[in-house]
């Protein structure tokens, strides 16, 4: 209807992340880091120099007989960075894989790690002290010599035309000349000082052969040689205990070289005992800030390149850094010098040569007052060697400290065009792992990845790239209308955000974001139903109900960026498809890309969720992938860029939060899995209480885990699975048994997510979590289904938790991030949830004592009767009763808790203490939950629902521990069981005697002959009548109490097309797909069939791996018996745990002071105000929980930090969308343009819909910064 213009338009734009405050952040973060990086290079740098300046022969910060200590000092600044390489490497080589090298690759490595030791050695330790400070600032630059002469013959030996070959002549040439000035001002000032230039240019190239890796590299790639072949390839395999030899061999080299100076200069290591306090402190100081300052300053570095801010807070920082520290320390040499010459009154002119005899070497050698004039005289006396009045000193000065800076700048000005991927690791962004603290801007420039960059820009950034697939595939059984849409609309958003570079629907096609392709996937469990009086199975009101769904956004997302009063684009025809396990709906999205629906038929092919992965795995992991190669080294590759997007079918998620986890999993090869940051949706208290619960979830256990070892639960409804890692041994196989034990239905079946990350775990695979990828999906709104949904997940949680700690040695031998001393970690976490209700009972029993003033005991006592006779009560009770008093006991510990904080609130003021262990526990959690909020900022308002939560704490850790272990028989679902699709309920039918079962068939036979005789009479009747006065011949329908076949045999939808394909013949009649047809007017489906082939995939899948589980009564009370055999085991071996904890604790506190722990009571005033006496027992515990929560605390800091990293370099490398159409264009009295215009589809594609739609864009693989 062309009047019918107005639309109802779902919220399609990201409303959740707050990208405003997350480019504010961006802003401030790379102010920061640049400033840092800018900062602590300096403070580096002008401490190093100051040491150097320490040890200078004629110096008075420190006496002659105490230069060794600066020399020592300097030799620490040396070593430090080797010490903590060899700290480093000895940790990953035994925490992780390390191969021993070759003997050759031993032996030149080491060789060039001993020259390169002593030649920083000689030339910081020996040579620079006896150097003015212009030269010791800009000398360092010449240490790129050997950098700029090997990229000359790294980009001669390259293939392509490099762009750089001509800035690196220049910046060997412009040292070259640097040295020769050098040489020429000392050697003209004094010939003694030819053997101290002669090792400071000997050092400093000696040094130029520290990354000589960096070069040699990209040399062997390109040589024919296949000893530098298999040499690169042995260090890079190798490199953890080529490490700590070669960071053993730089300590040994600088400490000898240290040791022999000493003496040969006449100096005595003795005195290092004996210094004064006050040179004690300069000295302390000194070093101290150049050790941190190097280290912090190293960090950031690296943090900036993450960020993608290379050039902003990387380069231009360096680069300034040495002109800075020049600055630095000769200003206030200058204005020394001036204020002397004012001081004098005029009475004489006084040189820069007289000012060093007069006022630098005639002052007095005591440190009294300021320590700041005497260093500026320090620096001062280190050029009186040169006559700074001369204007050839200066020229001869200045001109090689300009020549060896720009020689830097020029020797890595190939940074400024550095391709990075976003978050790259370091070891891809630095050749070493090794940072130098004597010169801690070179090492960073020259350390950084040299590339060899082309002009083609067409294949510049696009190198080495691999392309990545990713499947979406979704679950779904019984959602509703709502929660389908979101699912289907998120899809059709990353349709939208990655165009099909291969559709000829989508006109524009850059090849910068060519990085991936993706297609979706939804399995349909159950979803044929039987109707008596009608042949064959029906699709049920849930699938009809996604079938218009799919209608719905289609049209909408034809038609996002139309304005009103323009005319509607039409979906286009799609295909459905009859499949050996039901059937199949083949949708091309408007941009592309293809959605798969499949409908499963529970006759044909095994249900529930756990079998429809199976079912996907196999189909896209090994039919679809492992039959599209034939090569092995192909596939192999194929299989690592493959991922699988677990879904639930009410995820809503963005764009952006796909490609966040896809970062993560190209970055590292050995992540199996990756999830996202869960947001509960809904309304009402329940899920007030798990938003809370998510977040604390997510904010501290989740990133303790990822940081200190692996995540163990990836969940299902939102997580990216590597093909690789789902395809490694021990994985997808054992993941498609069948269970055969009652362990096996509460491991397998309850908690499917987590089991297949036990496995990758087992398998040594790393699960991971993105905290900023966020993914939002229905939480249950009613108590009982909380429970339900709990009661799945809680002994499926222990069972496999149970089943890692059991398999430790092996988990810790074989997974490298999972080591013993996080099994140990889990096994404390194991531990406390074990002993949850009996703690919980020990808090109710503190609640009692504190509000009614019980004894300790008898508020014990009264504690533990309500959880013992609901224990007992959930053995007799079916589980709707149990819920129902859980529910009661719930409110009623709510008042007791509220009660309680508001107590202990009250004590606080009344005893002027939080020095109390409760006040304590009260105080020092709720500052953990307030830090952690403003941690994210985004999720501050969480807390309010963080009161609930706690009042709540003896329901979810007691009441409901109870129900899910008494109830881990029952192997229900819990969740969307009797939850009808929006508009419709489902076809229910009632069970039928043995007459009416009889009389349904004769029925439906008689149906059945009639549909036939039909069918035949009007394809002969097809022969004579026009489409257009065809009018299919009706009989008069039969009352029946079900509609029977014949009432739908003529659909208005088939009188407009009335070919009828082969799914329609009267021998194999299919219902539901002349039922899907006539679903939508909008969408029209053609009939297609699936290859042989995949066909017999199928066949095959189903028969050996998906056949319908066909258990007797037999079987299905052995299973029950069995369930319930193993249900009392657990249930005996966990409460008497609990009872044995809540009896020590009893004894305890029975014989009173006896065996007790007496701890200070301190007030306000910090005043002893009495003792609080607490049991052994229960105060180790008590430890034990205040460290976890402490890792988990400072764990959350350091994620948090890389989760700010990962948002600053996503949103510096978005793709922005151009500007929307102008509003004017419909203004009173203008005509809007027509869709008939050959440039529509341009148009609608260059529009960008800002108030409909927000598009993050990625990057591809590499990005110019």
């Amino acid at each position: 209807m062309s009047w019918d213009t107005c639309r109802e338009v779902p919220v399609i734009e990201d409303e959740q992340t707050p990208w405003k405050l997350i480019k504010l952040l961006k802003f401030i973060s790379l102010s920061v880091v640049g400033v840092l990086v800018f900062g602590l290079a300096i403070s580096s740098k002008t401490s190093f120099l100051l040491m150097i300046t320490y040890a200078n022969e004629d110096t008075k910060i420190l006496p002659a007989n105490q230069k060794p200590v600066a020399l020592l000092c300097i030799g620490c600044s040396l070593i430090a960075p080797s010490v903590l390489l060899f700290l480093k490497s000895f940790w990953k080589s035994c925490y992780k894989t390390s191969k021993p090298p070759r003997k050759t690759t031993i032996a030149l490595v080491l060789f060039f790690e001993f020259l390169v030791s002593l030649g920083a050695a000689v030339l910081t330790i020996v040579a620079m002290p006896h150097l003015d400070i212009v030269t010791n600032v800009t000398i360092l630059n010449s240490i790129g010599i050997l950098s700029a002469l090997l990229q000359v013959v790294a980009q001669c030996t390259a293939e392509e035309r490099n762009r750089f070959m001509l800035p690196s002549i220049t910046a060997f040439i412009l040292i070259l000349i640097g040295y020769v000035l050098f040489v020429v001002l000392y050697i003209m000032k004094d010939t003694k000082t030819a053997i101290w230039v002669g090792l400071a240019v000997g050092g400093s190239f000696l040094v130029s052969f520290n990354w000589w890796e960096n070069y040699f590299r990209q040399i062997g790639e390109k040589s024919k040689s296949n000893f530098l072949k298999n040499f690169c390839k042995d260090m890079k395999r190798s490199q953890n205990i080529l490490h700590i030899l070669s960071s053993i061999l730089r300590i040994g080299v600088t400490a000898s070289v240290l040791g022999a100076y000493v003496p040969l200069s006449k100096m005595d290591w003795d005195v290092v005992t004996s210094i004064p306090s006050r040179e004690t402190r300069i000295i302390v100081i000194t070093i101290g800030v150049q050790l941190i300052s190097s280290a912090l300053c190293h960090w950031f570095a690296v943090t900036a390149c993450k960020m993608h801010a290379l050039r902003r807070c990387f380069i231009l920082p360096l680069y300034l850094a040495s002109l800075a520290v020049m600055a630095l320390l000769i200003i206030p040499v200058i204005v020394y010098y001036q204020d002397y010459r004012i001081s004098l009154n005029g009475t004489a002119s006084v040189n820069f040569t007289g000012y060093c005899t007069e006022a630098v070497f005639a002052r007095n050698q005591s440190l009294n007052g300021s320590v700041f004039p005497h260093l500026v005289l320090d620096v001062t006396h280190t050029l009186c060697f040169l006559d700074m009045s001369n204007i050839t000193d200066i020229g001869l000065l200045t001109g090689s400290a300009v020549a060896w800076w720009l020689g830097l700048v020029l020797a890595t000005i190939h940074l400024w065009h550095l391709h990075l991927y976003r978050i790259q690791r370091t070891q891809d962004l630095f050749i070493r792992r090794l940072y130098e603290g004597a010169f801690i801007e070179q090492s960073l420039l020259f350390n950084t990845r040299f590339d060899i960059q082309i002009k083609d820009k067409s294949r510049r950034g696009l190198q080495g790239l691999e392309k990545a697939m990713v499947y979406l595939c979704a679950t779904m059984w019984h959602e509703n209308f709502d929660e389908m849409n979101k699912i289907i609309i998120s899809i059709f958003r990353l349709d939208k955000y990655r165009p099909n570079e291969d559709s000829d629907k989508d006109s524009k096609k850059d090849p910068k974001f060519n990085d991936f392709t993706f297609e979706a996937h939804i399995y349909f469990d159950d979803a044929f139903t039987t109707v008596p009086g009608r042949q064959g199975p029906e699709l049920n009101e849930y699938a009809k109900t996604l079938v218009g769904v799919l209608t719905e956004v289609y049209g909408i997302f034809m038609n996002i960026d139309e304005k009103f009063f323009k005319k509607q684009q039409q979906v286009p025809d799609q295909k459905i498809i009859k499949t050996p396990y039901g059937g199949r709906l083949v949708l091309t999205m408007p941009h592309g890309n293809n959605i798969v629906v499949h409908f499963k038929n529970k006759e044909l092919i095994r249900h529930k969720k756990r079998w429809s992965q199976v079912m996907y795995l196999f189909y896209l992991l090994g039919w679809k992938l492992m039959t599209k190669y034939y090569k092995h080294l192909q596939k192999e590759i194929e299989k690592h860029n493959t991922y699988i997007l677990a879904l639930d079918g009410d995820t809503d998620f963005q764009p952006a939060a796909v490609m966040l986890l896809i970062d993560r999993m190209k970055m590292y090869p050995h992540v199996g899995a990756a999830c996202g940051r869960i947001h509960p949706t809904g309304s009402g208290p329940a899920v007030w209480f798990q938003k809370f619960e998510y977040a604390i979830s997510h904010w501290l256990q989740k990133t303790a885990e990822h940081v200190i070892g692996c995540v163990l639960c990836s969940p299902g409804c939102f997580s990216l699975f590597r093909g690789a890692a789902l395809m490694d041994d021990n994985v997808m196989k054992r993941y498609s048994t069948k269970p055969t034990e009652a362990s096996h239905h509460i491991q397998y079946d309850q908690g499917e997510d987590r089991w297949l990350c036990t496995l990758l775990l087992k398998q040594g695979w790393r699960v991971e979590y993105v905290a900023a990828s966020d993914a939002y999906t229905n939480a249950p709104e009613d108590f009982k289904e909380l429970y339900n949904q709990r009661r799945r997940w809680g002994p499926s949680t222990m069972a496999n938790v149970v089943d890692l700690l059991g398999s430790t040695n092996t988990v810790a031998k074989k997974n490298r991030s999972m080591s013993k001393l996080y099994m140990f970690y889990q096994l404390f976490a194991m531990v406390s949830a074990i002993l949850a209700p009996a703690t919980i009972c020990l808090l109710i029993a503190g609640s009692l004592s504190l509000v009614f003033k019980f004894s300790s005991n008898v508020a014990i006592i009264m504690a533990v009767i309500p959880p013992v006779i609901y224990l007992g009560l959930c053995f007799k009770l079916k589980p709707d009763t149990q819920v129902t008093i859980a529910a009661i006991l719930s409110i009623l510990y709510a008042f007791l808790m509220l009660v309680v904080t508001m107590s202990i609130i009250a004590s606080m003021v009344t005893d002027r203490t939080i020095l109390t262990p409760s006040s304590l526990f009260v105080v020092a959690m709720a500052l953990m939950y307030i830090i952690t909020a403003m941690m994210h900022p985004q999720e501050f308002l969480l807390l309010f629902h963080g009161f609930l939560y706690i009042i709540c704490v003896p329901s979810a850790y007691l009441l409901l521990t109870i129900y899910s272990m008494v109830n881990m028989t029952n192997s229900s679902w819990g969740t969307r069981e009797t939850k009808p699709a929006t508009g419709a309920a489902p076809t229910t039918t009632q069970p039928q005697t043995t007459s009416q079962k009889a009389i349904s068939t004769f029925t439906r036979f008689l149906s059945w002959i009639k549909c036939c005789k039909k069918s035949r009479q009007g394809a002969s009747e097809e022969l004579n009548v026009s489409q257009e006065n065809q009018i299919p011949e009706h009989t008069q329908p039969e009352l029946h109490p079900q509609n029977t076949i014949v009432e739908d045999v003529h659909i208005p939808e088939e009188e407009e097309r009335p070919q009828h394909s082969s799914l329609d013949c009267p021998e194999e009649p299919h219902c539901w797909v002349r039922d899907l047809k006539s679903l939508s007017d909008d969408m029209h489906l053609q009939d297609d069939t699936l290859n042989q082939e995949e066909e017999k995939f199928f066949e095959e899948l189903q028969e050996k791996y998906l056949k319908p589980l066909v258990t007797d009564k037999e079987t299905q009370e052995k299973i029950a018996d069995d369930l319930r055999e193993l249900r009392n085991k657990i249930n005996f071996a966990f409460f008497i745990v609990n009872a044995l904890w809540l009896v020590a604790t009893f004894t305890l506190q029975f014989f009173g002071t006896t065996l007790t722990i007496k701890i200070p009571k301190i007030n306000l005033l910090l005043e002893k105000d009495g003792d609080i006496t607490v049991e052994p027992i229960g105060f180790m515990f008590i430890l034990g929980f205040a460290l976890s929560i402490l890792i988990q605390f400072l764990t959350m800091f350091y994620h948090r930090i890389y989760t700010l990293i990962h948002y600053v370099a996503f949103t510096d490398t978005e793709r922005k969308d151009p500007k929307p159409e102008s509003k004017d264009e419909y203004l009173a009295g203008k005509k809007p343009k027509s869709n008939s215009t050959s440039n529509s589809s341009e148009d609608s594609d260059d529009d960008d819909d800002d108030d409909i739609y927000t598009s993050i864009r990625y990057r591809q693989g590499s990005t110019l910064v």
